[in-house]
């Protein structure tokens, strides 16, 4: 009998005590809604073990008048119950700002990452990412704002979003601590983090690599897609049926289980705004998958065998 691939189901930040579980939440639709219904969302996902709470400055209804929306409604929902915010590992991010589009200057960081405890309403963010690479702002300008911030206490880790392995290596260079998450696009649609140096740097300086769409903006769930992804999707379709049918589960949680079945410490961030979707997603955990199942989904995705 083959034997099926193993799952951690608990991560940490490197040289931190924060410690959460293999899948996180996020929190990119949560805004427009009250605060009860924000507040059963959070509750959920903390249910299920899914304690890192994932946001943005961005995350709002519309672009750009939504800035902040999100955060100040997690905000809010963590004013109202004060025991979830002992629950959870906080990660937000910084650095996109409407029309700029990106600002990554010191002074700025520093009063966005106030800005975000302040709608937050916490006295100190877990996880801070630079949401994307600011081409105009040298990367020892970046690392001030950061150290900065770590050595005051407002942030307890520092990390990277969207950034290029290189990118990572510059900013790392004027860092006083390591960086210590990556947070690329990777899902089965989107497997360029195996190929690009994304995971294998992760894993040399182990980094945490926290996947965003892990389901392709629900292509994987609903099997509806445009473009050039329609035949990938046709591809890999049936070869998650086919495992999901094994394990009778949705073709989602296997789609998620391919991710945390790889070496680096991929936790996907899961952003569905539906409660029952939300706790279906913890079956991912218990996905049974061979390794050949996980390369007939990488083959399916790839269109071709591996060499």
């Amino acid at each position: 009998m083959a034997e099926h691939l193993k799952f951690e189901t608990q991560y940490s930040l490197a040289g931190t005590s924060l410690s959460f579980g293999a899948i996180a939440y996020g929190c990119w639709r949560y805004a427009g809604t009250d605060v009860p219904t924000a507040t059963a969302k959070i509750e959920t996902a903390l249910e299920c073990g899914f304690t890192l709470i994932d946001t943005a400055d961005i995350y709002g209804t519309t672009w750009p008048d939504g800035f902040g929306e999100a955060e100040a409604l997690l905000g809010d929902v963590l004013a109202a119950d004060r025991t979830l915010r002992e629950r959870m590992v906080l990660a937000t991010k910084g650095g996109i700002v409407p029309e700029l589009p990106y600002n990554s200057a010191a002074d700025y960081l520093i009063s966005a990452c106030e800005g975000s405890l302040k709608r937050l309403k916490t006295d100190v963010i877990d996880l801070y990412q630079i949401h994307r690479p600011d081409l105009l702002t040298p990367f020892e300008e970046v690392a001030e704002a950061l150290n900065k911030l770590l050595s005051a206490g407002k942030i307890r880790s520092a990390g990277v979003s969207n950034f290029t392995v290189a990118q990572t290596n510059a900013l790392q260079r004027y860092m006083d601590r390591p960086l210590v998450s990556h947070q690329p696009e990777f899902s089965c649609l989107e497997t360029s983090p195996m190929t690009d140096g994304v995971l294998d740097q992760a894993q040399e300086h182990k980094m945490v690599a926290f996947a965003w769409s892990p389901l392709a903006g629900g292509q994987l769930v609903t099997g509806q897609a445009a473009g050039s992804a329609v035949e990938k999707v046709d591809r890999i379709l049936p070869v998650l049926d086919r495992i999901a049918e094994e394990n009778n589960c949705d073709r989602s949680a296997v789609a998620l289980a391919w991710l945390l079945a790889h070496p680096a410490k991929v936790v996907p961030i899961v952003g569905t705004q539906t409660i029952e979707r939300i706790r279906r997603s913890a079956d991912a955990l218990s996905v049974k998958m061979t390794r050949r199942d996980w390369y007939d989904i990488l083959e399916a995705s790839l269109g071709a065998p591996m060499p």
